[in-house]
Formats: C-alpha cells, structure tokens, sequence
C-alpha cells in the first residue's frame, strides 16, 4: 500500500499518528430522545441504501400502514423500504438526491393515527438462513452512515469464516450523539442482537467498541455485560480512544482485533461483521414485534438551530418539519448537513425528508459554514501522517487534477474512504477529499 513508513517520517521529526484531533462538540449527550409528532406529510425515498433503487408498488390514492412495504427490488444488494406513517398516498414524485441523482419517492398525507399495518407479526428465526431472510424484512440497511443492506453484510460468501462480530459505537463524528443515546436508552436490544447475530452466524468472540469519551455508556455495557453469565465470555466491551477516524470500519477492526483490510476486501475476508449499535438493537426489536425500519433517532445541533437535541422521527419526514420540532432556526442556516461535519452531505434545501441511514441533522451559521480558499501546499506531510489508510492525498489530489489515471491506481485512489482526516490538517486548506472523489470518477469511467 502507498504510503510513508514512520521510519521515514520519524526522520522529517514526524511520529505517525493517523486520524485527525476534530473537536468532539457533543453538546446533545444528556439529551434523552423525544419523539416527534407526526408531520403532515412524509416523502419517503426508494434509495435509502447502497445498491439498487426500490420501485414503488403502492400508486396514488391508496391507503397504506404503519409498517406496510411500499417499495421493493428484485436485486440482491438493495433492501425493502416501509410506510413510516398511516395515511393515504397522494403521489409518486421524483426526488433530486445530494448526490446529483434522481430518485422516486412516495408521498404519503397522514391521518395522524399511526395504524399498524394489521399483517405485522414477529418473524420465525430458528437458524441463519431464517435471520438472513429476516434481516431482509426488516429493511435493515447500516445505521450509521453507510446504509449498506445488513442482509448482505451477514451473508457473506461461503469462502469467509466469521469468527468476530464487532457492535460500532465509537460514534467519533463531532456533535452526532445519537448511538450513545441508543446504548444509555436500549441496552438489552442491543445486547440482544449481539446474542442473536452471534449465535446464528456461529461467532466465537463479539466486541462492543465505544470511545473513552462516553462514560456513562461504557460503564452500562459493561454492567449488563456482566451480569449475563448463560452466555459466557463471548461479550466484550472495548474501549477505544477518542480519535476521528476511530468509528469507520477497517480502523475499528484493526483497534479490536489487529487484523488488517487489504485494498479491495471486505471484512469479512478476515473473518469479520461490523454493525453499528442502532443496527443490531433495530434487528432485536424486529425480531420481538415484527414491526420494520420505519423511524430513526436523529441528533439536531449546529449554530444554527434554536433548541439542540436527540430526536425521533419518522422516516421521510422533511428536514425543515424537524428543524421546527427543534424550534426553528435561531439564525439563517447557511450549510445544513446530513449527518456530521467530517463525512456528511450538504444539502441544496430543507426540503429534503429524512432517510433510513441519517443519524444527524446539522444546521451552521455563516461564521462556523465559511470555506477558506486553498492555498499552495507546503509539502508538509502532515496529510500523509494523518490518513487512516496510509495513502499519500497530495499525490492522489495531483494525478487527479492532472487526470492520471495510471497514477491514482498506483496510489490507491479507491484504498481512500473519504474520511477528510487530511483535509482537516492541511494548512493550506487544499481540497483534497473533491480531488479525490473525482480521481475514483475518472477510473469508474475508464472502467478500472
């Protein structure tokens, strides 16, 4: 892998300490989650998840429930998605994603009842095959960020042996507390999932990973843990250094386990599940009522909102119908994000609903929303020292400004998982995540 050793930086007077110092901000700790009411409408999109777009088999003028599929693909890597609300649909719209893409979504008026859709019903898990269908029931998708079906993650090819289940709840983003709340609020789902995944998948060992600056949460894992003797010692919590990147993938598996990811495998290739903590208690309360992925918890903070706080609403609901839950703004927003200031996505407008893999909502102010123009880089390595991933982003931002296609291979310009410890660091403010997020475009283009 591209990359300095620290041998070499050691002689620039560098030790390498990947990852970057962010500020943790995490005013909305102490907040217990409120639900919200339910809005007038909800448009909930069929791309909620990494993979193929649902198709909507409701149509306009039909009633539908709490619970009840509205879209569904026929595609292995996608996941069913449910009405969040009881309501009558009113039309099929198209949405225009952060991204740039097009999505369908379905817009329901609510009748303010939250009528359950009477066929739910707990599923029959006896062995993996029931839990992976399960699973894909639910509506599963990574509920930290990444929205990536679970059914897929936990049904890994028969070549890769499972011996480790990892539950992330580092949670390092600045200002995001909504996973601590879920683990001071929902202990035993949590537990329990980890029980069920465990068992059925064949797991030896289970790691429940949560920064040093979550106290009060490390020490209620680790009460319950405990006190739960039928299941021995395949539980354990692990307590993790409160350092950005410390909650994305391959580094949580390699501060748990010391295994390493190579370039292009999964984990699973080195024996290992990641779930986020909001993941495995969903599936556990799934698999007691029967009831799918219809609300998400959401931390709403920035400078820009009147009233920070942890909040659950129902999938689909616009973001402007929660910033006013929140008591509106306090000062014109001039960036809102989905999720948290490190790896969220900025919005074009508060129209945007909420989706399955949100986990914040923040609004900032023009002061804390300011972009500084770059500069020319200085060659001071200190992008190099701080990526996770040990890649080198001066070199990926060159070849892609300078459309090299030969280069941004040989320097793992797919290896990066956007993670923007480099950006943060470089004095210079160079725009080194945009360089290269279009260096990976231009060799999907090239088909490479």
């Amino acid at each position: 892998m591209a990359g300095y050793s620290n041998g070499f930086l050691g002689k620039l007077g560098i030790v390498k300490s990947p990852g970057a110092p962010v500020p943790h901000r995490k005013h909305t700790t102490d907040c217990e989650t409120v639900d919200m009411p339910v809005p007038a409408t909800v448009s909930i999109c069929m791309q909620q998840h990494i993979g193929a777009p649902c198709v909507p088999v409701v149509k306009a003028g039909d009633q539908v429930f709490v619970g009840q599929l509205i879209g569904d693909s026929d595609k292995y890597v996608s996941a069913p998605i449910h009405s969040s609300v009881s309501g009558k649909v009113v039309k099929i719209d198209t949405l225009l994603m952060p991204s740039g893409a097009s999505a369908q979504t379905v817009v329901i008026e609510t009748d303010g009842k939250q009528t359950p859709d009477p066929g739910i019903k707990p599923p029959v898990v006896n062995n993996r095959e029931d839990l992976i269908k399960a699973v894909r029931d639910s509506g599963l998708v990574g509920l930290g960020g990444a929205g990536f079906p679970t059914h897929v993650k936990l049904n890994p090819s028969s070549e890769s042996k499972i011996d480790t289940l990892i539950i992330n709840g580092a949670e390092c983003e600045p200002y995001i507390t909504s996973d601590v709340r879920e683990i001071i609020e929902n202990s035993w789902d949590i537990l329990s999932g980890v029980y069920t995944v465990s068992e059925l998948l064949g797991v030896k060992m289970a790691y429940i990973a949560i920064e040093d600056n979550k106290p009060e949460a490390i020490r209620i894992m680790e009460n319950i843990a405990s006190k739960d003797d039928a299941h021995g010692d395949i539980v354990q919590v692990k307590v993790l250094p409160s350092r950005y990147p410390q909650g994305a993938e391959k580094v949580i598996i390699d501060q748990c386990t010391g295994r390493r990811v190579p370039p292009g495998k999964l984990p699973a290739d080195v024996g290992v599940v990641v779930m986020n903590v909001a993941s495995v208690a969903t599936l556990a309360r799934y698999l007691k009522t029967g009831m799918p992925l219809v609300s998400k918890r959401l931390t709403v903070d920035g400078s820009a909102v009147s009233q920070p706080r942890n909040v659950r609403v129902p999938i689909g609901t616009l973001v402007k119908d929660v910033i006013a839950f929140c008591g509106g703004y306090k000062e014109e927003p001039a960036k809102i994000l989905y999720g948290g200031p490190m790896m969220g996505t900025a919005l074009a407008s508060d129209e945007m609903p909420v989706m399955k893999q949100n986990n914040a909502i923040l609004a900032f102010n023009a002061a804390e929303a300011k972009s500084y123009e770059p500069g020319a880089c200085i060659r001071c390595g200190r992008c190099v020292n701080a990526c996770p991933m040990n890649l080198m982003p001066t070199k990926l931002e060159q070849a892609s400004l300078h459309n090299r296609p030969d280069e941004l291979k040989k320097y793992n310009v797919n290896v990066c998982m956007e993670c923007g410890c480099c950006a943060y660091v470089c004095p210079a403010n160079r725009r080194l995540v945009q360089s290269i997020r279009v260096g990976k475009m231009i060799l999907r283009n090239l088909g490479k």
